[in-house]
């Protein structure tokens, strides 16, 4: 047997560890590739596409190739730390240190060369549906029909192929081989009681809670000037938390008996110190980039919501038309015309309202819309809105969704508020509704007709139209907006055709984004299942040992699978919290609620997270179990 069959051999015989470097490696390829697809798309060649987009992916698939690098880098140095027996048995059979490097190299080099086939291969695969998912994603007016790649396969397979290279000569380098009697014990060697420092421990508590404190209490501009020094004291907190103040509550677990001698709870605390210190540095690194993806994506789509749903709440109807303050009435006239006829042309059935709507001046020394309710009725029919009929002496104030934060704060000062009558008798507002009829976001009031005819004149009036369509072809309505925009000097607004021109030029960023905190979540659990599947020749034979004096396979899959749980998801959930924190202020900064949004976003990954755990659960109590029977 040759060196090269031997080191080809090893990588066989240590699948189950490498399986996850190679399918996570693999993974990293395809999205690579998937970018590359999109950027030397025969489509995009003509410059038709937003080149804003293409420089996305450019970029994206540059950050993606640079986290490739250090992800790389520290799934070869687990799989050394974890072969420190091998080494030494080698080093006592007459290897040289010389001939462990080349082994390493050789072997990195095999799963780089396969991982980077493999990738291509299933990026070609999916490549088809992938190219429909992104023409409805990006919105653009080109098909993207399939091709056979082969600059995107060139480009990819030259990179991926130095990127293992240039890791295989770089880990194979800095490799040291320590005594032999060090690595012949390998994780023999005891490692005395994890410490930790109850100072460090409280001073994490405090960091995450100062941390936390300022993120979701500053508002509006101050939040990106808190955001550096909240990064800074979290990142530390974490970093602290695993290290120090898990052990130390761990300890504590411990030191209660009535906790640690209840059924197997022995089993499950003796040694679980000791794998949150060993793996404290993996568990922070996991929260963190965890943290990222969850924060990244969240805030995409946060940002993509806050766009259009904003849009959506504050126009419900599908044309909304708002003259110039100088316009005539001939004018106007005009343009309603020119409307109706251009939605005739698109044979689109829509109802209209149309209404003079009167500003005046308040008791509290501004100028506020007042609406008589006539018109407030007719408007709210358009959209199925509920009838308002507002007693004589009474005044119902009108705010938009609770989509925008803001809001509230209107529907107050409009309530603090009173209505002057031409007689000098004043009317109180008396309750709230929310409402999307008539577009006015710092709100307005709907008063009786008879109270309408008693107001004093107003500050300033505008002409108002709307137009609802119920049932008619999308994108006639988004094309007939279209052409509304541009014919009538931009008086029209349509939402739909807004929305569109938002989703089109915002596709892009929330595609990348997406591919890219996938790639940082897949990663992340990555990390896990190595560090996992490290300490598993130790967990078989302590439990073998275990087995013989009573554990039963019902106890043993109790027990396992709550170290796993523990270990698996303790960063996830650290992760999981900062980026419900993170997310939060957002929501402060534009001053908009991202509950569900944060809710969705976390959600999901925290539902693919169970079902990841499930998956490494069930082959890890499998390899124990064969141990142990």
């Amino acid at each position: 047997m040759t060196f090269r069959q031997f080191a080809f051999r090893n990588v066989l015989r240590n699948k189950r560890l490498y399986i996850a470097y190679f399918l996570s490696s693999m993974f990293t390829v395809m999205v690579f590739f998937t970018f590359a697809i999109f950027a030397f798309h025969p489509a995009f060649s003509d410059g038709s596409i937003n080149k804003n987009a293409l420089i996305g992916m450019a970029a994206s698939g540059g950050i993606i190739y640079v986290f490739s690098f250090f992800f790389i880098l520290y799934s070869m140095s687990s799989f050394i730390q974890s072969r420190k027996k091998e080494f030494g048995l080698l080093i006592n059979l007459g290897a040289s240190n010389k001939q462990i490097r080349l082994m390493v190299f050789l072997e990195n080099i095999l799963i780089g060369f396969f991982s980077t086939i493999s990738g291509i291969l299933a990026g070609l695969v999916f490549a088809k549906a992938i190219l429909l998912i992104a023409e409805n994603v990006l919105i653009i007016d080109e098909s993207l029909d399939f091709y056979f790649p082969i600059l995107a396969i060139a480009v990819t397979f030259v990179s991926f192929i130095l990127l293992f290279f240039c890791i295989s000569i770089f880990v194979a380098f800095i490799l040291r081989t320590n005594k032999l009697v060090d690595l012949i014990k390998g994780d023999k060697q005891s490692k005395g009681e994890p410490k930790a420092s109850v100072i460090l421990s409280i001073f994490a508590a405090l960091l995450l809670v100062t941390g936390y404190g300022i993120a979701v209490t500053v508002k509006g501009v101050a939040v990106v000037f808190a955001m550096i020094p909240v990064i800074v004291i979290v990142t530390l907190g974490t970093y602290i938390l695993f290290t120090q103040l898990s052990v130390y509550c761990i300890r504590l677990l411990k030191n209660n008996k009535s906790i640690f001698w209840r059924k197997t709870n022995m089993l499950f605390f003796s040694d679980l110190s000791f794998r949150m210190k060993d793996n404290a540095r993996t568990f922070f690194m996991v929260a963190i980039i965890s943290t990222v993806a969850f924060s990244a994506i969240g805030a995409l789509y946060g940002f993509q919501s806050y766009l259009t749903k904003g849009i959506k709440d504050i126009n419900p109807y599908t044309y909304t038309y708002s003259p110039f303050l100088d316009d005539n009435k001939e004018v106007v006239d005009n343009d309603l015309q020119r409307v109706n006829a251009i939605l005739e042309a698109e044979n689109i059935d829509a109802k209209m309202e149309a209404a003079e709507l009167s500003y005046f001046d308040t008791a509290g020394d501004f100028t506020v819309l007042i609406v008589n309710a006539s018109d407030y009725n007719r408007f709210a029919a358009l959209i199925d809105e509920k009838e308002l009929h507002p007693e004589d002496d009474e005044a119902i104030i009108i705010e938009q969704s609770d989509a925008m934060m803001t809001q509230q704060k209107a529907s107050e000062v409009l309530m603090q508020s009173s209505i002057q009558l031409e007689d000098g008798q004043e009317i109180q507002p008396r309750s709230v509704s929310k409402s999307a009829v008539l577009a006015e976001v710092n709100g307005y009031y709907v008063v009786n007709d008879d109270v309408y005819e008693q107001l004093a004149s107003p500050v300033r009036t505008e002409e108002n139209a709307v137009w609802q369509v119920n049932e008619a072809n999308k994108e006639k309505v988004i094309e007939a907006g279209k052409k509304l925009q541009e014919q009538v000097e931009h008086k029209v607004f349509s939402v739909d055709y807004s929305l569109y021109e938002i989703n089109k030029a915002y596709g892009p960023i929330l595609f990348i984004g997406l591919f890219i905190g996938i790639v940082f979540f897949v990663s992340a659990g990555s990390f896990l299942y190595f560090r996992l599947f490290m300490d598993i020749e130790e967990e078989k034979r302590k439990f073998r040992s275990i087995a013989k004096i009573g554990l039963t396979q019902s106890e043993l899959k109790k027990v396992v699978t709550r170290q796993i749980a523990i270990l698996f998801f303790s960063p996830i959930v650290v992760a999981l919290i900062h980026g419900a924190v993170a997310l939060t202020a957002l929501s402060r900064l534009f001053n908009y609620n991202l509950t569900a949004e944060a809710g969705l976003v976390l959600g999901c990954f925290a539902l693919i997270q169970v079902i990841y755990f499930l998956i490494v659960r069930f082959f890890y109590v499998k390899q124990v179990e064969k141990m142990i029977l």
